[in-house]
């Protein structure tokens, strides 16, 4: 039981713990917004291609 209550005592754990998922937030925020922006590059190089082929877009 001492064990148990010692555990419970230690806050260092708690700061690991909300920097992983500080992490995990900026991880998936990063993910969804570049896979936005690879989707407009996508476009802009697209019509720059058909520009240089003559291809009218």
């Amino acid at each position: 039981m001492k064990k148990l209550v010692r555990f419970l005592r230690v806050k260092s754990g708690a700061t690991a713990v909300e920097y992983g998922l500080l992490a995990s937030l900026i991880s998936v925020g990063m993910i969804v917004g570049l896979g936005a922006f690879s989707d407009s590059l996508l476009s802009v190089l697209q019509k720059v291609s058909d520009t240089i082929n003559g291809t009218p877009y």
